[in-house]
């Protein structure tokens, strides 16, 4: 793995560091694993890692970890989060206000020595009746379009039996990696910010 690309843990495929991936999902043992190397790896890597939970107990989390060997209490390195209040500050989804948080957590973590930024979201979330929930894909799109050179990775979790099929069609739009079948694989049906952005105001 050359030094600009970011250990996944559940592959040995690389994808370069500052990316946004994926993972439509349809098997909760599969997810599992996947998510559970994934969160792993960043830990083992020294890097500040943030799980973003809507209806996995943290409890069974720690358990996936426990399972990899890592046995901890939450720190500043490793932290469970709620999806709605990372998503949704004060209540309604704020796209640029989650996206300035991240960019201040790249800060904060360069400030303490962390290697990278690594999270993972699970976007069940969307489907509740929080305000301005259906602007997710502006915040999906956004994170393609920060320019911070701090190293970092973020993987969303939708899971298909519960988000209809255009749906996820938009998702794999905003995406430029997906994981199939456990792999990584660069996203064929992704575009580029600008024209989606310009895509979604017209369909609006």
């Amino acid at each position: 793995m050359d030094d600009h690309a970011l250990d996944l843990g559940f592959t040995t495929e690389a994808v370069p560091e500052c990316h946004h991936l994926c993972l439509i999902y349809d098997n909760e043992e599969q997810r599992q694993r996947i998510v559970s190397k994934y969160l792993a790896a960043g830990i083992r890597n020294g890097e500040i890692v943030r799980y973003f939970t809507d209806t996995t107990p943290s409890e069974e989390i720690h358990a996936w970890l426990s399972d990899m060997g890592l046995g901890f209490e939450e720190s500043e390195a490793f932290r469970i989060l709620s999806a709605e209040s990372a998503y949704c500050p004060g209540g309604h989804h704020a796209p640029r206000q989650v996206l300035d948080n991240a960019i201040s957590r790249y800060g904060t973590a360069r400030q303490a020595g962390f290697s990278a930024s690594r999270a993972c979201g699970e976007m069940t979330w969307v489907l509740r009746n929080i305000p301005d929930a259906d602007r997710f894909l502006e915040y999906e799109v956004g994170l393609n379009m920060i320019e911070h050179d701090f190293p970092r990775i973020g993987m969303c979790q939708y899971d298909a039996r519960r988000f209809d099929g255009a749906t996820l069609f938009k998702v794999l739009q905003v995406h430029p990696y997906m994981v199939a079948q456990g792999q990584i694989i660069r996203n064929p049906f992704y575009i580029q910010p600008e024209e989606f952005l310009k895509n979604l105001k017209t369909s609006h």
